[in-house]
């Protein structure tokens, strides 16, 4: 077999053709190789490029285009085939297409995408194909990750014993889960896709609900735990209690809203009958309440923006918090829980990964939360009873996921902080003696929440005395890295909240955010990025009169 080599550059400027030389700096550009090849010869132009992609020399090089095409991945030949076939047909198309996989010399699969111009003579016969190739392998992988992704988090959806949805600016769904496709009596999601709440039910419910939905992309503002009443164009009356919300895309923009619904027929059919069963339907519909928090914030977790007011004797905190999500949709949350006039219960959470089925654990979580209040000055307990919670539907879901937490309870009244933590960087304290991490060493932490059904977590406790701020913080802060990949970690973050003493509490979280983006090459954040500062501040004592 003959392989032809492209000209040295020497070569090309010596003949003076600049368009072949312009033509080689394209390719060089675009990482492309070109190949040629005359019709039933069995030799084939390869450039430089595609020899490196083929891992070959011109010497021991294959001729893709000749029977039976061994270099063909066996699971893309016949598209090969086929492809090829259809180029040599005297009436087939003049560009030859397509992707597929390449065995090279190093007895390796590579993706490559293949394009050629088919020259024909007079009579239409092929007598010449002349492309390019690129790799397209990271692409390919890049592609089979984000399937595989799409997968799970459809699985968990059409688990979920919910009915979830998203619809688009006029109303008309968009996605739906199988609960909600089974609710509508549709054999499929994909049934629904396109249509409207008229499709199914009479004017009375569709006008009120599309109102709602025209009121919330307007004012941005969800509808939660509204009772609805469905009346379907046959006469049928069933009960929903819904939760609707705006779809908001990553660059902000309203795309629609997005919803859950639990059926609660039953509930509200019974209390209509019987008010002696006022207390069972209740207890009933709070359940039904908690499943709705599983999908609540699934585009975009808001962050609070105001903070309880907790004071005792002649102390007080102070709260600030940064939140920065990479996208639409995250991962990362925190928690501020009034335990009593003088206790506050603080929390900071990242779930395992991003997007979708991340901020359904949010919510999973949130709505796990007002279960736990009992216990909220308990941390051990608190994080326990969180950990089965969220194991318990992550089991019923197949759903592997998980989330990492560190939970604290500042006393004012006993001076004490208490604390335990969930596979979660440990707090930033400061105070009189310094700067120290708690809970920095593994054996002072419990597993993530929803790995483990029965773990347990040990609880560490701090006199207040020592402590001035507390920082709590997400990984995306730790793993910002600079140019040479080394990451942020803990010890450059304590040394800037031990400088950001001087500095207000805001200040100092600024100072943070700062000194992280001017390490991170590129100054920005890979990942989500959560900070909640707290500050012990002294008020005058009261003056007796």
């Amino acid at each position: 077999m003959i392989v032809w080599t492209p000209m040295s550059g020497s070569e090309s400027a010596g003949n003076g053709n600049e368009d072949a030389e312009r033509l080689v700096l394209a390719l060089k550009a675009s990482n492309e190789g070109i190949w040629d090849w005359w019709v039933g010869k069995d030799g084939i132009y390869y450039s430089r490029r595609i020899l490196e992609f083929l891992e070959c020399s011109p010497s021991s090089a294959p001729n893709l285009f000749l029977e039976p095409h061994d270099t063909v991945h066996p699971d893309d030949r016949v598209r090969f085939s086929q492809a090829l076939r259809n180029a040599l047909d005297p009436a087939g198309p003049e560009l030859f297409a397509i992707d597929c996989r390449l065995k090279t010399g190093g007895d390796r699969w590579r993706w490559l995408r293949i394009r050629g111009t088919v020259v024909r003579s007079r009579d239409g016969h092929a007598q010449r194909i002349a492309g390019s190739m690129i790799d397209i392998s990271l692409r390919k992988e890049a592609e089979a990750q984000i399937e595989e992704e799409r997968h799970i988090l459809r699985t968990l959806i059409d688990r979920v014993p919910l009915q979830i949805y998203f619809k688009d600016l006029e109303s008309r769904f968009v996605l739906v889960n199988r609960q909600m496709a089974e609710w509508n009596g549709q054999p499929g999601p994909a049934t629904v896709i396109g249509k409207h709440d008229r499709d199914f039910f009479a004017s009375a419910h569709w006008k009120e609900a599309e109102a709602d939905e025209r009121r919330i992309m307007a004012s941005g503002e969800p509808v939660t735990g509204k009772l609805e009443r469905e009346v379907r164009e046959e006469g049928k009356v069933t009960w929903v209690l819904t939760s609707k919300f705006p779809w908001i895309d990553r660059a902000g923009r309203i795309k629609g809203t997005f919803g859950v619904s639990s059926d609660v027929t039953e509930l509200v059919e019974a209390q209509q009958e019987a008010t002696a069963l006022a207390a069972e339907l209740q207890v009933r519909n709070q359940a039904y309440e908690e499943e709705l928090h599983l999908a609540r914030e699934i585009q975009q977790t808001l962050a609070s923006s105001t903070f309880p007011e907790i004071a005792g004797g002649n102390r007080a905190l102070r709260f600030g918090s940064r939140y920065l999500p990479i996208s639409g949709m995250a991962g990362d949350f925190f928690e501020i829980l009034r335990i009593s006039d003088d206790t506050a219960g603080v929390l900071i959470c990242d779930v395992m990964g991003h997007g979708v089925r991340s901020a359904l654990v949010v919510a999973m979580l949130r709505g796990l939360l007002e279960k736990q209040r009992r216990s909220a000055d308990d941390p051990s307990a608190f994080l326990r009873g969180l950990n089965s919670g969220l194991n318990a539907i992550l089991d019923r879901a197949g759903a592997t996921m998980f989330a990492t937490a560190f939970y604290a309870v500042i006393d004012l009244g006993s001076g004490t902080l208490r604390y335990a933590c969930a596979g979660h960087p440990g707090a930033i304290a400061t105070g009189p003696a310094g700067v120290r991490q708690l809970a920095a060493t593994r054996k002072e932490k419990g597993p993530g929440l929803g790995l483990v059904a029965r773990a347990d977590y040990p609880a560490g406790e701090v006199p207040l005395a020592e402590i001035r701020r507390l920082l709590l913080f997400t990984d995306g802060i730790l793993e910002a890295e600079n140019e040479e990949g080394e990451p942020f970690l803990e010890k450059r973050l304590m040394e800037t909240a031990a400088g950001g003493g001087e500095a207000t509490l805001e200040g100092m979280l600024d100072q943070v955010l700062d000194r992280v983006l001017h390490y991170s090459e590129g100054h920005h954040f890979d990942d989500d990025v959560c900070l909640l500062g707290l500050e012990l501040e002294s008020r005058p004592a009261a003056v007796s009169r």
